[in-house]
């Protein structure tokens, strides 16, 4: 069907079974008798997934009454209350599960013989253990609706979604981040990293040149690297090499800084030609320049907006940097037709309606660049608009929107913007931070991270490699994360005193941190807690950093550098979790 009020449904949904169910039950009594109820329990994902849009419009058109017990569960995010206890599937039995990852719902739709559509749903949650949500569905199945079930009216913009939405009052108000920014591009997709990708760039260039090497045949490459040379649908392996050989190379210019994964940047070989890489973004290409400013961002949130998802960098972006089906979007594109007065050919990547309200403050691109990467890292706004995240692209407060005639609008803009640029640098891991990174440290980030062994010594050559079991190769050369070895102990007075000068992580982290070890004798001493736990984009970032330098994976110790690498990741956290908590 198509959809009347509401937004077009998007992506593959509706190709699961149980929605055919739904519309078989639904056309029985909507289309012929007239009357009748639906019970129905399934996967709870077309509660507010951006494929149902349509259906819940529907539902509420043919419908007098839309009841909904969402029984929660789900395993892919995480299995947990929203307190952090343990969140079963309502069919585990005994402890034993049956196989059902995903969450779910029991919907109970009632039409009656005079019908009238409605534009409310009743809603409960159910949480925790399964048997208790069994208990709680028995205990009140004859209970009066009004006494359980709380009422919701769907968003409209969002997509009627029949679930609990928090959003800001004046949420539509602002513009969303394409109303700003509209031009964005997906990140890289190699699906050959293996090959094409690596923390270090003379494997990198060795294999690349072995590859456009003339002598050696594709049976001696396919030996070598069996993943450049795997035929699939998208991939004649031969034909590419082929190709690839007849016009020579390598192509210099390909070798290139690659934003990988959050803080972990990686060397990264372009081609401009053939499939090598299977997703090479040409057009995404031109706009890499040195000086341009980047902010990986998706449109909707898989992870929940308890963790920030959105990450600047300067570098090319790959497609899963933070987020599945992100966009990286720019500060600036490159113009060849302008020339401003650095010589540079680029120009702002803005809408109309940004640069007239830009233009009313006298503020610049960068600005509203560094804005948006505060408020999107502001948990007190992925707070209130948690429900609108879920469903769509980010709208974001400006003061004075949109012809910028607030009062103290250009001073408040500037002063977001300078927040912005200090946690665009402690994003940036190739910056140095002064204080943070780069000597003289503060006090407390000085105790944070702080290389050691086990007797006491300094860690020198021998101590680098990571064994601790972190990471290890899985399906189709994919990095599995390990359990590794945390130890978890009371601060020292001396890291207790030196932290309580900063308060960010003190407070949360309460009277333990956290020892995270390379192997049996040397690790990272004093690790809080929050830093530790630190999520990016679904990723916890030095852990998801520890699962590829496994030595079994990156097939050598750590050097030097990358030891004090972690350490610096380690206190840049420690900044950004400061700087959120309203410190510097």
């Amino acid at each position: 069907r198509q959809t009347r009020r509401v937004r077009r449904p998007e992506g593959q949904g509706l190709n699961d079974l149980y929605v055919r169910f739904f519309r078989m039950a639904e056309r029985r009594i909507a289309e012929k008798t007239g009357q009748g109820v639906i019970c129905f329990i399934s996967n709870y994902s077309w509660l507010d997934g951006l494929s149902f849009t349509g259906m819940r419009e529907r539902f509420l058109e043919v419908f007098d009454a839309v009841r909904i017990d969402c029984l929660n569960g789900d395993v892919r995010k995480g299995g947990k209350t929203p307190e952090g206890e343990p969140d079963g599937s309502v069919f585990t039995v005994d402890g034993e599960s049956v196989g059902i990852q995903v969450g779910t719902a029991i919907a109970t739709l009632v039409r009656k013989q005079e019908h009238k559509p409605t534009d409310t749903i009743a809603l409960r949650q159910l949480w925790g253990q399964p048997e208790a949500k069994r208990e709680e569905l028995l205990e009140t199945a004859e209970a009066a609706p009004d006494t359980i079930y709380k009422k919701i009216q769907p968003i409209l913009p969002l997509g009627l979604p029949f679930t609990q939405t928090e959003i800001s009052q004046n949420y539509f108000e602002w513009p969303s981040l394409p109303e700003l920014f509209p031009k964005s591009f997906p990140g890289v997709k190699t699906s050959r990293d293996s090959f094409l990708v690596d923390v270090d760039l003379e494997p990198l260039r060795a294999r690349v040149a072995d590859y456009f090497n003339p002598t050696l045949s594709h049976e001696e490459i396919a030996q070598r690297y069996p993943k450049v040379m795997q035929k699939t649908a998208r991939f004649d392996a031969r034909a590419v090499r082929d190709t690839l050989l007849k016009r020579g190379g390598p192509n210099e210019a390909g070798f290139v800084r690659f934003a990988y994964r959050p803080f972990d940047n990686r060397w990264l070989y372009w081609e401009a030609e053939t499939k090598l890489l299977d997703e090479k973004r040409a057009d995404y290409w031109p706009h890499v320049f040195e000086g341009n400013l980047w902010l990986s961002s998706a449109q909707h949130l898989r992870k929940g907006a308890e963790e920030p998802q959105a990450y600047s960098t300067k570098d090319m972006g790959s497609l899963h940097l933070i987020e599945r089906g992100a966009l990286m979007f720019p500060a600036w594109l490159r113009d060849d037709d302008i020339t401003n007065l650095n010589g540079q050919a680029r120009r702002p990547n803005l809408s109309i309606a940004a640069q007239n309200y830009l233009a009313a403050l006298g503020a610049s691109v960068e600005d509203l660049f560094h804005h948006v990467l505060t408020v999107l890292h502001d948990p007190a706004y992925r707070q209130a608009n948690a429900g609108a995240l879920r469903m769509d692209w980010p709208r974001i407060p400006l003061p004075g929107w949109p012809k910028g005639d607030a009062e103290d609008a250009a001073n408040e803009l500037a002063r977001s913007a300078a927040r912005g640029r200090q946690l665009a640098k402690l994003l940036d891991c190739e910056a140095p931070v002064s204080g943070v990174t780069q000597a003289p440290l503060r006090p407390e980030m000085a105790v944070i991270a702080v290389p050691a062994t086990r007797d006491g010594r300094n860690m020198a050559s021998g101590d680098f490699a990571v064994t601790a079991g972190w990471g290890h190769f899985g399906k189709g050369d994919a990095v599995m994360p390990g359990q590794g070895r945390v130890v978890e102990r009371p601060l020292t007075l001396e890291e207790r005193s030196a932290m309580a000068r900063g308060h960010a992580t003190l407070a949360l982290a309460g009277q333990t941190t956290l020892d995270i070890y390379l192997n049996d004798h040397a690790f990272w001493r004093n690790v809080p807690l929050p830093v530790w736990h630190y999520k990016l984009g679904g990723y916890q970032v030095l852990k998801k950093w520890l699962s590829y330098r496994e030595q079994g994976v990156l097939g050598r110790p750590l050097l030097a550098g990358e030891v004090l690498h972690f350490a610096g990741v380690a206190r840049r956290i420690e900044g950004i979790l400061t700087l959120q908590a309203g410190g510097k």
